[in-house]
Protein backbone atom coordinates (compact mmCIF):
# COMPACT_ATOMS: atom_id res chain seq x y z
CA UNK A 1 0.00 0.00 0.00
CA UNK A 2 0.78 3.65 -0.42
CA UNK A 3 3.43 4.85 2.19
CA UNK A 4 2.37 7.97 1.87
CA UNK A 5 -1.63 7.74 2.08
CA UNK A 6 -2.60 4.23 3.97
CA UNK A 7 0.61 4.83 6.67
CA UNK A 8 0.56 8.90 6.90
CA UNK A 9 -1.73 8.42 9.92
CA UNK A 10 -2.09 5.96 13.01
CA UNK A 11 -5.92 5.23 11.86
CA UNK A 12 -4.82 4.11 8.50
CA UNK A 13 -1.98 2.59 9.19
CA UNK A 14 -4.23 -0.08 11.54
CA UNK A 15 -7.07 -0.46 8.99
CA UNK A 16 -4.31 -1.14 6.38
CA UNK A 17 -2.57 -3.38 8.04
CA UNK A 18 -5.21 -5.52 10.55
CA UNK A 19 -8.12 -5.56 7.48
CA UNK A 20 -5.73 -6.09 4.36
CA UNK A 21 -2.00 -7.05 6.12
CA UNK A 22 -0.85 -4.38 4.07
CA UNK A 23 2.67 -3.40 3.70
CA UNK A 24 4.06 0.29 2.87
CA UNK A 25 5.33 0.79 -0.32
CA UNK A 26 7.22 4.69 -0.94
CA UNK A 27 5.66 6.02 -4.50
CA UNK A 28 8.54 8.69 -4.42
CA UNK A 29 11.83 7.00 -4.51
CA UNK A 30 12.70 3.25 -2.47
CA UNK A 31 9.48 1.63 -3.38
CA UNK A 32 11.69 -1.24 -4.85
CA UNK A 33 13.71 -1.32 -1.45
CA UNK A 34 10.18 -1.65 0.01
CA UNK A 35 9.36 -4.21 -2.47
CA UNK A 36 12.72 -6.43 -1.87
CA UNK A 37 12.14 -6.38 2.05
CA UNK A 38 9.34 -8.91 1.46
CA UNK A 39 11.74 -11.70 0.30
CA UNK A 40 12.23 -12.94 3.59
CA UNK A 41 8.55 -13.58 4.07
CA UNK A 42 8.52 -15.87 0.63
CA UNK A 43 11.77 -17.55 1.22
CA UNK A 44 10.15 -18.57 4.25
CA UNK A 45 7.14 -19.84 2.50
CA UNK A 46 4.45 -16.72 3.24
CA UNK A 47 2.41 -15.16 0.38
CA UNK A 48 3.11 -11.54 -0.47
CA UNK A 49 0.22 -10.03 -2.92
CA UNK A 50 0.43 -7.59 -5.27
CA UNK A 51 -1.52 -5.53 -7.39
CA UNK A 52 1.15 -4.87 -10.32
CA UNK A 53 -1.19 -2.60 -12.32
CA UNK A 54 -0.95 0.06 -9.44
CA UNK A 55 -4.32 1.55 -9.36
CA UNK A 56 -7.82 0.64 -10.47
CA UNK A 57 -8.69 1.19 -13.59
CA UNK A 58 -11.85 2.73 -14.99
CA UNK A 59 -13.59 0.05 -16.70
CA UNK A 60 -12.80 -2.88 -15.14
CA UNK A 61 -10.03 -3.64 -17.93
CA UNK A 62 -6.42 -5.10 -17.26
CA UNK A 63 -4.20 -1.76 -17.30
CA UNK A 64 -0.64 -2.17 -17.60
CA UNK A 65 1.92 -4.43 -15.72
CA UNK A 66 4.89 -2.94 -13.62
CA UNK A 67 7.94 -5.63 -12.99
CA UNK A 68 8.25 -5.11 -9.46
CA UNK A 69 6.42 -8.68 -8.50
CA UNK A 70 8.46 -10.01 -10.76
CA UNK A 71 11.89 -9.15 -9.44
CA UNK A 72 10.76 -9.89 -6.01
CA UNK A 73 9.42 -13.21 -7.32
CA UNK A 74 13.52 -13.68 -9.07
CA UNK A 75 14.63 -12.29 -5.86
CA UNK A 76 13.51 -15.08 -3.44
CA UNK A 77 13.56 -17.52 -6.34
CA UNK A 78 9.56 -18.43 -5.95
CA UNK A 79 6.71 -18.77 -8.71
CA UNK A 80 4.38 -15.96 -9.46
CA UNK A 81 0.63 -16.67 -9.47
CA UNK A 82 -1.77 -14.64 -11.80
CA UNK A 83 -5.06 -14.26 -10.27
CA UNK A 84 -7.85 -12.39 -12.20
CA UNK A 85 -10.56 -10.31 -9.73
CA UNK A 86 -14.07 -9.34 -11.74
CA UNK A 87 -16.55 -7.30 -10.25
CA UNK A 88 -14.84 -4.84 -8.01
CA UNK A 89 -15.47 -2.07 -10.68
CA UNK A 90 -19.15 -2.63 -9.51
CA UNK A 91 -18.18 -2.91 -6.28
CA UNK A 92 -16.49 0.72 -5.44
CA UNK A 93 -16.06 2.35 -8.89
CA UNK A 94 -13.37 5.35 -9.14
CA UNK A 95 -14.56 8.22 -7.63
CA UNK A 96 -17.43 6.34 -6.51
CA UNK A 97 -19.52 4.83 -3.79
CA UNK A 98 -19.92 1.81 -2.45
CA UNK A 99 -22.38 -0.48 -3.07
CA UNK A 100 -23.40 -4.35 -2.93
CA UNK A 101 -21.95 -6.45 -6.24
CA UNK A 102 -20.70 -9.82 -6.18
CA UNK A 103 -17.03 -10.38 -7.09
CA UNK A 104 -15.44 -13.46 -8.75
CA UNK A 105 -11.80 -14.66 -8.45
CA UNK A 106 -10.60 -17.00 -10.65
CA UNK A 107 -6.89 -18.50 -9.67
CA UNK A 108 -4.21 -19.34 -12.67
CA UNK A 109 -1.34 -21.67 -12.72
CA UNK A 110 2.00 -20.61 -11.22
CA UNK A 111 4.40 -18.96 -13.75
CA UNK A 112 8.77 -19.11 -13.46
CA UNK A 113 9.84 -16.17 -11.56
CA UNK A 114 11.72 -15.35 -15.48
CA UNK A 115 8.47 -14.55 -16.67
CA UNK A 116 8.13 -10.75 -18.40
CA UNK A 117 5.42 -8.55 -17.27
CA UNK A 118 3.69 -8.83 -20.63
CA UNK A 119 3.72 -12.68 -19.65
CA UNK A 120 2.22 -12.07 -16.51
CA UNK A 121 -0.54 -9.75 -17.61
CA UNK A 122 -1.46 -12.47 -20.79
CA UNK A 123 -2.07 -14.79 -18.20
CA UNK A 124 -3.82 -12.14 -15.88
CA UNK A 125 -5.91 -10.96 -18.88
CA UNK A 126 -6.96 -14.65 -20.11
CA UNK A 127 -8.27 -15.14 -16.60
CA UNK A 128 -10.29 -12.46 -16.75
CA UNK A 129 -11.78 -13.11 -19.81
CA UNK A 130 -13.23 -16.48 -18.35
CA UNK A 131 -14.31 -14.66 -15.00
CA UNK A 132 -17.52 -12.47 -15.82
CA UNK A 133 -18.86 -10.82 -12.85
CA UNK A 134 -22.36 -10.26 -14.10
CA UNK A 135 -24.94 -8.47 -11.63
CA UNK A 136 -27.52 -10.83 -10.44
CA UNK A 137 -30.72 -10.69 -12.32
CA UNK A 138 -32.64 -7.70 -11.69
CA UNK A 139 -36.62 -7.25 -11.55
CA UNK A 140 -37.98 -4.77 -13.72
CA UNK A 141 -40.38 -3.95 -10.95
CA UNK A 142 -37.81 -3.34 -8.08
CA UNK A 143 -36.19 -1.17 -10.30
CA UNK A 144 -39.40 0.77 -10.86
CA UNK A 145 -40.28 1.03 -7.18
CA UNK A 146 -36.27 2.26 -6.53
CA UNK A 147 -35.97 5.11 -8.86
CA UNK A 148 -39.62 6.35 -7.35
CA UNK A 149 -38.44 5.53 -3.19
CA UNK A 150 -35.05 7.19 -3.74
CA UNK A 151 -36.64 10.21 -5.52
CA UNK A 152 -38.32 13.12 -3.68
CA UNK A 153 -41.47 11.50 -4.97
CA UNK A 154 -41.07 8.69 -2.89
CA UNK A 155 -40.79 10.66 0.34
CA UNK A 156 -43.71 12.69 -0.44
CA UNK A 157 -45.82 9.21 -0.84
CA UNK A 158 -44.43 7.95 2.44
CA UNK A 159 -45.10 11.33 4.47
CA UNK A 160 -48.66 11.24 2.79
CA UNK A 161 -49.62 7.39 2.89
CA UNK A 162 -48.38 7.69 6.90
CA UNK A 163 -50.54 10.70 7.28
CA UNK A 164 -53.34 9.59 5.25
CA UNK A 165 -53.85 6.21 7.60
CA UNK A 166 -53.23 8.57 10.55
CA UNK A 167 -56.73 10.08 9.26
CA UNK A 168 -59.14 7.46 7.69
CA UNK A 169 -56.41 4.74 5.29
CA UNK A 170 -56.63 1.88 6.46
CA UNK A 171 -53.05 0.45 5.35
CA UNK A 172 -50.07 1.27 7.75
CA UNK A 173 -47.40 3.14 6.09
CA UNK A 174 -45.06 -0.14 7.34
CA UNK A 175 -46.78 -2.13 4.51
CA UNK A 176 -44.91 1.11 2.36
CA UNK A 177 -41.61 0.81 3.92
CA UNK A 178 -41.62 -3.28 3.37
CA UNK A 179 -41.79 -2.27 -0.38
CA UNK A 180 -39.59 0.51 -0.52
CA UNK A 181 -37.07 -0.15 2.04
CA UNK A 182 -36.47 -3.73 0.33
CA UNK A 183 -36.36 -2.51 -3.05
CA UNK A 184 -33.49 0.37 -1.98
CA UNK A 185 -31.82 -0.43 1.17
CA UNK A 186 -30.00 3.50 1.08
CA UNK A 187 -33.15 5.28 1.07
CA UNK A 188 -34.59 3.20 4.28
CA UNK A 189 -33.75 6.04 6.70
CA UNK A 190 -35.33 9.33 4.80
CA UNK A 191 -38.52 7.06 3.79
CA UNK A 192 -38.70 6.28 7.67
CA UNK A 193 -38.18 9.71 8.91
CA UNK A 194 -40.92 10.83 6.28
CA UNK A 195 -43.60 7.97 7.02
CA UNK A 196 -42.98 8.92 10.83
CA UNK A 197 -43.34 12.74 9.98
CA UNK A 198 -46.60 11.89 8.14
CA UNK A 199 -47.89 10.18 11.21
CA UNK A 200 -47.10 12.90 13.31
CA UNK A 201 -49.08 15.53 11.37
CA UNK A 202 -51.71 13.17 10.54
CA UNK A 203 -52.13 12.06 14.19
CA UNK A 204 -52.00 16.01 15.25
CA UNK A 205 -54.90 16.81 12.33
CA UNK A 206 -56.81 13.64 13.34
CA UNK A 207 -56.96 15.11 16.89
CA UNK A 208 -57.74 18.37 16.69
CA UNK A 209 -60.73 17.63 14.10
CA UNK A 210 -62.30 14.86 16.47
CA UNK A 211 -61.53 17.77 18.87
CA UNK A 212 -64.29 19.99 16.76
CA UNK A 213 -66.89 16.88 16.50
CA UNK A 214 -65.92 15.89 13.00
CA UNK A 215 -65.93 12.16 12.44
CA UNK A 216 -63.47 10.85 9.67
CA UNK A 217 -64.63 7.05 8.23
CA UNK A 218 -62.41 4.64 9.75
CA UNK A 219 -62.72 1.34 7.46
CA UNK A 220 -61.53 -1.68 9.20
CA UNK A 221 -61.75 -0.75 13.15
CA UNK A 222 -64.20 -1.88 15.84
CA UNK A 223 -66.05 -0.06 18.26
CA UNK A 224 -64.16 -2.71 20.89
CA UNK A 225 -60.87 -0.64 19.09
CA UNK A 226 -62.51 1.92 20.41
CA UNK A 227 -64.31 1.38 23.76
CA UNK A 228 -60.82 -0.43 24.50
CA UNK A 229 -58.91 3.06 23.78
CA UNK A 230 -61.44 4.97 25.97
CA UNK A 231 -59.96 3.05 28.89
CA UNK A 232 -56.99 3.37 28.25
CA UNK A 233 -56.82 7.36 27.55
CA UNK A 234 -59.20 7.86 30.69
CA UNK A 235 -56.26 6.09 32.24
CA UNK A 236 -53.23 7.18 31.10
CA UNK A 237 -53.94 10.22 29.03
CA UNK A 238 -51.52 10.70 25.75
CA UNK A 239 -49.26 7.74 27.07
CA UNK A 240 -51.98 5.11 26.23
CA UNK A 241 -50.41 5.61 23.09
CA UNK A 242 -47.77 3.34 23.67
CA UNK A 243 -49.39 0.32 23.34
CA UNK A 244 -50.26 1.04 20.25
CA UNK A 245 -47.73 -0.19 18.32
CA UNK A 246 -47.99 -3.77 20.33
CA UNK A 247 -51.98 -4.37 20.32
CA UNK A 248 -52.59 -4.19 16.78
CA UNK A 249 -54.97 -1.20 17.36
CA UNK A 250 -54.42 1.39 13.95
CA UNK A 251 -52.95 5.01 15.39
CA UNK A 252 -55.77 6.55 13.66
CA UNK A 253 -58.24 5.36 16.70
CA UNK A 254 -56.05 6.78 19.34
CA UNK A 255 -55.39 10.08 17.60
CA UNK A 256 -60.09 10.47 17.50
CA UNK A 257 -60.23 9.53 20.78
CA UNK A 258 -57.51 11.34 21.84
CA UNK A 259 -59.24 14.49 20.43
CA UNK A 260 -62.33 12.95 21.83
CA UNK A 261 -60.88 13.24 25.27
CA UNK A 262 -59.66 16.75 25.43
CA UNK A 263 -55.88 15.14 25.36
CA UNK A 264 -53.41 18.21 25.24
CA UNK A 265 -51.95 18.53 21.22
CA UNK A 266 -48.46 18.67 23.04
CA UNK A 267 -48.54 15.50 24.98
CA UNK A 268 -50.38 13.97 22.75
CA UNK A 269 -47.68 14.86 20.14
CA UNK A 270 -44.48 13.94 22.61
CA UNK A 271 -45.97 10.88 23.42
CA UNK A 272 -46.73 9.52 19.92
CA UNK A 273 -43.51 10.79 18.66
CA UNK A 274 -42.02 8.55 20.95
CA UNK A 275 -44.12 5.14 20.70
CA UNK A 276 -44.79 5.77 16.59
CA UNK A 277 -40.77 6.82 16.15
CA UNK A 278 -39.69 3.62 18.45
CA UNK A 279 -41.93 1.17 15.74
CA UNK A 280 -41.60 2.92 12.22
CA UNK A 281 -37.23 3.57 12.54
CA UNK A 282 -37.06 0.10 13.66
CA UNK A 283 -39.29 -1.45 10.51
CA UNK A 284 -37.41 0.79 8.13
CA UNK A 285 -34.21 -0.64 9.56
CA UNK A 286 -35.78 -4.04 9.97
CA UNK A 287 -36.58 -4.15 5.95
CA UNK A 288 -33.46 -2.35 4.75
CA UNK A 289 -31.62 -5.16 6.37
CA UNK A 290 -33.81 -7.46 4.67
CA UNK A 291 -33.15 -5.96 1.22
CA UNK A 292 -29.44 -6.00 1.76
CA UNK A 293 -29.25 -9.61 2.27
CA UNK A 294 -32.18 -10.56 -0.01
CA UNK A 295 -29.46 -8.82 -2.67
CA UNK A 296 -29.15 -11.57 -4.94
CA UNK A 297 -32.56 -12.55 -5.01
CA UNK A 298 -33.48 -9.44 -6.88
CA UNK A 299 -35.03 -11.15 -9.65
CA UNK A 300 -37.59 -12.66 -7.55
CA UNK A 301 -38.83 -9.11 -6.05
CA UNK A 302 -42.41 -8.93 -7.61
CA UNK A 303 -42.83 -12.36 -6.09
CA UNK A 304 -41.51 -11.24 -2.29
CA UNK A 305 -44.19 -8.37 -2.64
CA UNK A 306 -46.67 -10.64 -3.18
CA UNK A 307 -46.05 -12.38 -0.06
CA UNK A 308 -45.55 -9.33 1.60
CA UNK A 309 -49.09 -7.74 0.30
CA UNK A 310 -50.88 -11.51 1.22
CA UNK A 311 -49.21 -11.84 4.91
CA UNK A 312 -50.25 -8.14 5.75
CA UNK A 313 -53.65 -8.96 4.42
CA UNK A 314 -53.80 -12.01 6.40
CA UNK A 315 -52.73 -10.39 9.95
CA UNK A 316 -54.74 -7.34 9.13
CA UNK A 317 -57.27 -9.76 8.75
CA UNK A 318 -56.91 -11.44 12.04
CA UNK A 319 -56.16 -8.45 13.99
CA UNK A 320 -60.17 -7.49 12.62
CA UNK A 321 -61.50 -10.32 13.80
CA UNK A 322 -59.82 -10.41 17.20
CA UNK A 323 -61.11 -6.80 17.65
CA UNK A 324 -64.84 -7.77 16.95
Amino acid sequence: AAADYWFASPWRRRVCRVLAAGFPVRRTGGGMDDLLSMADELRAGRAVVLFPEGTRGADGAVGAFHRGALVLAERACVPVVPVAIAGTDRLLPKHGRLRSSPVRVRIGEPLPPTATPEDARAAVAALHARTPAEPPRDSPVRRRVASVAASRLGLLLAFVWACAEALSWPLMPELLLGVACVAVPRAALRLSFAALAGSLAGGLLALQLANTGLQLPAPLTTDRMRAEVRQELAAESASAVRHQPWNGIPFKVYAAEAGRADVPAADWFVESARARGGRTLTVGAAFAVLGLLLCRFRRHYGAYVTLLGAGFAAGLSLVVAGWS
